[in-house]
């Protein structure tokens, strides 16, 4: 029989010609596709709700949002494939939780939350450029198309910028919070806790965690990296907590910021509370400073989602997860141009369904369905530890199991509590309920009419780590 432990450890010298992205680079993957327009507005709205008393949702989603990231290094390091999470959950739990994870988490999520920073860009152009007399959603569906054509062609020109656009958007952010704080016309937290936007929502703030939760998803697209990493033991953990932990600390401030120079109110129903702030605090200025961050982020994000999505996806045909045309690569380019265009096209279909007042349901269906990926993420952890405890594991998470278990009551926690209106909560479930039923009856046919396996059964962790191996080797 094949020793797991063997292959695992030996992993490192089969992918040392891969090894080449420093903290830095690491670092700027896991706050780069967290910083989006969606976590600029979720936020304002959600301190304009709570005032200072978001930060209790805020410290909840930050706990939270590091249990996920424990529970991905350890997965990531224990079988370094640049798979996905996939990958993991068919060796602890099965291929249908596999399939409905990954399609929960990443597919899903892209057709709820590109769709929500692309109406967003559309809508802050519209607001900066008056001028240009645009059809609706032109600047959405063009950029979407061009990043498709781009993606197709395997061209990334924000390859060589990731860090750079990283450190901008957290300064963008840094900028806005610390010179509202500064601004002559802010007032002291002392007057707006007086004036009632200390925590007027009581222990009702809690219901806000699935919101909050929203500005720290996404650290994990670093795991792919992990046959590209130099140290990869030291630097996907460490990227992961030092990113949220910067996150955490900016969104802080920024959310401060705003409460200390725009009445709460305004916040919680301005639909582009991010382009309120940006002028409150710059003036007519403001506007251009916002438009760039707007175009950075959604290109940014968008571009990112487009070149690593598909290529899941196709990673899924050709372990048999999904439609074999998934995995069809352009001879000229090797894109693989199916996923990239099934993408785009689910991307691109709420577009024509949905308006601005729909940010925060397409948000919050995200939200909902990159939760679950996550639970399911904590219970592979559980799983693997019980069935091979003696499994090489580079990062092994401390205090296990009780980072898994605070996730995963958290998460289901943000998961029934999805938002403090329950007309809103309602049409989320509704929305997000609908496409996840979708997708978990088609994995149900798939598995056991085309894949011919059992829903739940694992696949053995030594043939998934060989196969790794070999791939490498070649």
């Amino acid at each position: 029989m094949t020793d797991v432990n063997n292959i695992s450890s030996g992993s490192d010298t089969a992918g040392a010609r891969y090894k080449k992205l420093g903290l830095g680079a690491l670092l700027s993957v896991a706050i780069g596709l967290v910083v989006s327009q969606g976590v600029m507005v979720l936020m304002l709205q959600g301190a304009g709700i709570a005032g200072i008393g978001f930060i209790v949702p805020l410290i909840l989603a930050y706990v939270l949002a590091i249990s996920y990231a424990m529970s991905f290094s350890e997965l990531s390091l224990m079988i370094p494939r640049a798979g996905s999470l996939s990958t993991y959950t068919e060796v602890a739990i099965g291929h249908f939780p596999a399939i409905l994870a990954t399609f929960s988490g990443y597919i899903v999520v892209a057709m709820f939350a590109l769709s929500a920073e692309l109406l967003l860009l559309d809508e802050i152009i519209a607001k900066v450029f008056p001028a240009l007399v645009l059809p609706p959603m032109s600047v959405a569906l063009g950029i979407l198309a061009l990043f498709t054509v781009l993606n197709l062609l395997n061209i990334d020109i924000f390859a060589r910028l990731q860090t750079a656009l990283a450190v901008v958007m957290m300064i963008v952010l840094l900028l806005l919070g610390l010179t509202a704080i500064e601004h002559e016309q802010a007032h002291s937290v002392s007057e707006i806790i007086t004036q009632g936007a200390g925590n007027p929502m009581g222990w009702g703030v809690l219901a806000l965690a699935a919101m909050a939760i929203w500005g720290f998803v996404g650290a994990e697209f670093v795991c792919p990296l992990v046959e590209e990493s130099e140290r990869p033991a030291r630097d996907i953990p460490r990227s992961m907590f030092f990113g949220l932990t910067a996150i955490f600390v900016t969104i802080a401030i920024y959310c401060l910021g705003a409460l200390l120079l725009i009445p709460r109110e305004d916040l919680a129903t301005n639909g582009l509370p991010h382009y309120l702030f940006a002028t409150t605090v710059f003036g007519k200025t403001g506007q251009l400073f916002l438009a760039t961050a707007a175009v950075t982020a959604t290109c940014s994000t968008l571009n990112s989602s487009l070149a690593t999505i598909p290529r899941m996806l196709s990673g899924m045909a050709q372990n048999g997860q999904a439609f074999p045309c998934f995995k069809r690569q352009s001879a000229r380019t090797g894109s693989p141009w199916v996923s990239v265009l099934f993408i785009a096209a689910i991307t691109g279909l709420p577009l024509w369904l949905m308006d601005l007042g729909s940010i925060n349901l397409l948000l919050s269906a995200a939200a909902l369905a990159w939760l679950l990926a996550y639970i399911i993420t904590h219970i592979n952890v559980l799983v693997l530890r019980k069935r091979y405890p003696e499994q090489a594991r580079p990062f092994r998470t401390p205090f296990y199991p009780l980072p898994q278990i605070i996730g995963i009551v958290g998460m289901l926690y943000a998961l029934w509590n999805i938002s403090p209106s329950a007309e809103q909560s309602r049409r989320i479930y509704e929305v997000a309920g609908m496409v996840l039923g979708t997708v978990a009856i088609v994995a149900i046919v798939w598995i056991k009419c085309v894949m011919r396996k059992p829903l739940f059964k694992p696949e053995p962790l030594a043939s998934v780590l060989l196969s790794g191996q070999t791939s490498r080797d070649k």
